[in-house]
């Protein structure tokens, strides 16, 4: 049994990690509701770049190599992660369905290619030989598009260039603060465009072809930061539900340690008097 300091020492430790725990709950809940804030006023700027070249797309003759299927030789993947830990199962989710479709889709590594945003994602499938092109980590909790401009251009670029013939997004979806839900993204080729029979009528200077030229890269790399903001948000809702469980857990854990503390200290004081009782028996 474990001595009356060893217990008490515990108490102590464990009160101390409660509080980290608590303030990074705090912290993390705190970041969460900005996060959350950024990633729904991103929605309608989406929606409207969605419905105009949704109207390009269907309602003209236009033609774009990024909304044309080719043989796929080759499929890249881009997967967002965090840079730090301690957010329950937000990065292993990503991770293992990202594993587990190469694994399904591929036999080496020659038939993919990684983009990791996120420092979790990158080193665990650098640790496993994963063919890894570019990796991005320290992108802010509360990201610019200038934070990821120059990935996301080089990625709708790579497709472009034939690097890779299609472009798959893995992200945490954000839903609310106890749900988040892993996602996977078809963002190139842009053949699964949504029409709709409401759409605003557009006239087009310069051409359609123009247009599209400027518009369907901005719009890929559009997709790619909207991902990063949900995931973002995700992320902190993430790691404030893994601290309030680690700080429950804590609080349990002293609750026990006390009552065991308790009983300890009870015994020793009865064993006490026992002794003192023995031996004024004795002397008599």
């Amino acid at each position: 049994m474990a001595s009356l300091r060893d217990i008490k020492s515990r108490i102590t430790s464990t009160k101390k990690t409660s509080q980290i725990t608590k303030a990074m709950q705090m912290v993390s809940a705190s970041k969460m509701a900005r996060a959350e804030s950024n990633a729904k006023a991103f929605v309608p700027y989406m929606g409207k770049i969605q419905e105009v070249v949704s109207s390009i797309a269907g309602s003209t003759d236009a033609s774009h190599p990024m909304l044309v299927s080719r043989p796929v030789k080759k499929t890249g993947y881009l997967v967002i992660t965090s840079d730090r830990g301690l957010a329950g199962a937000y990065n292993s989710n990503v991770i293992r369905l990202v594993h587990n479709k190469i694994k399904e889709r591929h036999s080496s590594n020659d038939e993919f290619a990684i983009i990791a945003i996120g420092r979790i994602g990158r080193d665990y499938f650098q640790k496993r030989g994963f063919n890894i092109i570019e990796g991005i980590t320290g992108i802010p909790d509360q990201p610019s598009f200038s934070d990821i401009k120059d990935i996301a251009n080089k990625a709708v670029g790579m497709f472009s260039d034939g690097a890779y013939d299609e472009l798959y997004l893995y992200y945490n979806h954000y839903v609310s603060a106890i749900q988040q839900d892993v996602t996977e993204a078809k963002v190139l080729p842009l053949t699964d465009l949504e029409t709709s029979s409401m759409q605003t009528s557009y006239e087009f200077d310069p051409s359609a072809e123009a247009i599209l030229e400027v518009l369907l890269p901005q719009y890929a790399e559009s997709l790619i930061y909207g991902a990063l903001l949900d995931g973002k948000a995700s992320e902190h809702a993430a790691r404030m539900s893994a601290m309030k469980s680690a700080t429950d857990n804590a609080k349990d854990l002293i609750n026990s340690l006390s009552l065991s503390y308790n009983r300890a200290r009870q015994a020793a004081i009865t064993q006490e008097i026992t002794e003192i009782v023995g031996g004024a028996a004795a002397l008599e």
